[in-house]
């Protein structure tokens, strides 16, 4: 019997000079196109890469540019206004993810008609900061001790963070912002005072007319430790705000004039909410607030007080109110206070009024405010208030 004829085996690919596995047929030419393709790729890929680290150097240098010019326009129009600006050499910097411009050794100075005595501020450096990736934001920080003197009173402090977040516009002035502040140190003369943390955001319009609001502002502070303790502690667990300014903003650099001439358009303070929490007492203050004809503050709104009798406690412990004040004080608490939901304090509910700088709770007058001066007259009305 003959042996069954056997197939021959099939030619093995051939193998290149690198390792690479060449189908049959391709022999050496197949392989010398293979490495000159994967050679092109990877020369296109490394121009690429090169091109982009070069439009990227580009796009932060001129990010860079315009942030320097930025802040010389802002500067030199601040000059203009009277202020004076001072600082060491700036130096950016930033790369890659973003563009810096640090001005190491600020201080800022003016405000005469506005403050008396001016306005002093100091800074160890400032620094402005454009993200990448974020072109419409500019960060404001300052790090370091810094001083603040407004008129006479000195104030020294410090954070472990101030931020300001302002958006960024061709040739255009921050209408509004963000500002943060973690574990600020202020200096008192009755000691160091410290906030945890404080958040506050603005927005303006000035084309805001009547009853249209031109600034809204809303905030937090929490974790306050006070330099002097009082009957209800040296500790405030929050203070937050609500509130806006409605009416047209008149412009000019009288404060006086410009008072005059914002509460004739029929300006006015809503006070959506004002809320203190500060040892057993929350209070809540809802209010609307104008100018009177000298210029000081007048309005009417409600305070919603709860913990009431925990405060009286307090205070009787500490002196401030006597055992028989707060009996008669309680009764008042008692017929004025809301009834209570389950599991929660009394919540006591009066009417605010605050006229001629006369402070009334529940129409009981309660304190006096001091006088709002303000720098300079009305213009065409002689001496001011």
């Amino acid at each position: 019997m003959s042996e069954p004829e056997t197939a021959p085996p099939a030619p093995s690919p051939a193998v290149a000079p690198d390792g690479a596995r060449v189908s049959p047929g391709e022999g050496p030419r197949g392989a010398r196109r293979f490495r000159l393709n994967r050679a092109r790729v990877a020369g296109i890929a490394l121009l690429s890469i090169l091109l982009l680290a070069l439009a990227h150097t580009l796009l932060w240098n001129l990010m860079g540019a315009r942030l320097q010019a930025g802040y010389d326009a802002w500067a030199a129009a601040r000059r203009a206004q009277g202020w004076r600006i001072e600082h060491a050499a700036p130096v950016r910097g930033g790369w890659p993810l973003s563009a810096t411009l640090r001005l190491p050794e600020f201080r800022l100075s003016g405000g005469g008609a506005t403050v008396p005595g001016g306005i002093d501020w100091s800074a160890r450096a400032v620094v402005l900061r454009v993200a990448m990736h974020r072109w419409g934001e500019l960060r404001v920080s300052a790090g370091g001790p810094q001083r603040l003197r407004l008129g006479t009173a000195e104030i020294p402090f410090a954070a472990d963070r101030l931020t300001a977040r302002l958006p960024l516009q061709a040739n255009v002035v921050p209408k509004g912002g963000e500002f943060e502040a973690l574990r600020l140190r202020i200096g008192t003369p009755a000691g160091g005072m410290e906030v945890g943390s404080a958040a506050l955001g603005f927005d303006s319009r000035m084309s805001a007319i009547e009853g249209e609001a031109a600034v809204t502002l809303e905030g937090v502070v929490e974790n306050v430790s006070l330099p002097v303790a009082t009957p209800l502690g040296s500790a405030i667990r929050a203070v937050r705000i609500d509130a806006e300014v409605t009416g047209p903003l008149p412009g000019g650099r009288n404060p006086t004039n410009r008072a005059a001439t914002w509460r004739d358009a029929g300006g006015t303070v809503e006070l959506r909410r004002l809320e203190l929490e500060y040892g057993p007492a929350t209070a809540q203050v809802a209010a609307t607030l104008a100018l009177d004809e000298a210029l000081q503050p007048m309005g009417a709104g409600t305070l919603k007080l709860a913990g009431a009798e925990a405060v009286l406690d307090a205070l009787v412990r500490d002196g401030v109110v006597t055992a028989r004040n707060a009996t008669l004080a309680r009764r008042v608490v008692g017929l004025l206070a809301r009834p209570p939901a389950e599991g929660e304090p009394p919540v006591l509910e009066v009417p605010l009024t605050l006229e001629g700088r006369g402070l009334s709770v529940a129409r009981i007058p309660v304190a006096r405010l001091p006088m709002l001066v303000w720098p300079g007259p009305v213009e065409g009305s002689g001496p001011g208030p």
